[in-house]
């Protein structure tokens, strides 16, 4: 059964709204035979990068950047992943008090290194999430895992 890997930090309330919006995207009736494992960033191994089929990764914006447990986890798996996991589909949302463009390049840059391919647009939201912003976590969940619906 292919798996989906959900990687995130989420130290606050807008950080859990868009967490638990992209799960229930990720695990909607509709979407069958997908496992959706979900990683706090600071306990994903390589061994979860390796074993999942598609990555989900979801982080605040802090001081311009992505979380120190974010760029912890991808500082863990990049080399031993670097070559087993080319190509292999990912999304991503960021939260962010007022803006989120380092974090969004940050993310960018790292998996562009790991060669994964971008599977879906990103969610960005500044603020507090409104319902336009967990409905796009919604669909962003939704749409990795029916990517790898047989």
């Amino acid at each position: 059964m292919p798996t989906l890997l959900i990687v995130h930090h989420t130290p606050s309330p807008n950080c859990q709204a868009m967490l638990e919006a992209v799960i229930s995207g990720a695990t909607a009736p509709e979407i069958e035979n997908v496992e959706v494992v979900r990683r706090a960033a600071l306990s994903a191994t390589a061994t979860d990068v390796l074993d999942a089929d598609a990555y989900l990764l979801g982080t605040p914006a802090n001081l311009g950047y992505i979380s120190g447990a974010l760029k912890h986890f991808f500082d863990q798996v990049y080399y031993p992943c670097l070559d087993e996991t080319r190509g292999r589909p990912f999304g991503y949302y960021v939260h962010g008090g007022s803006d989120v463009t380092g974090a969004v390049r940050a993310i960018d840059a790292i998996t562009t290194g790991l060669a994964w391919r971008r599977a879906a647009q990103p969610v960005t939201v500044t603020g507090e999430p409104g319902r336009t912003d967990t409905e796009a976590c919604w669909e962003l969940g939704a749409t990795l895992a029916a990517g790898l619906m047989n």
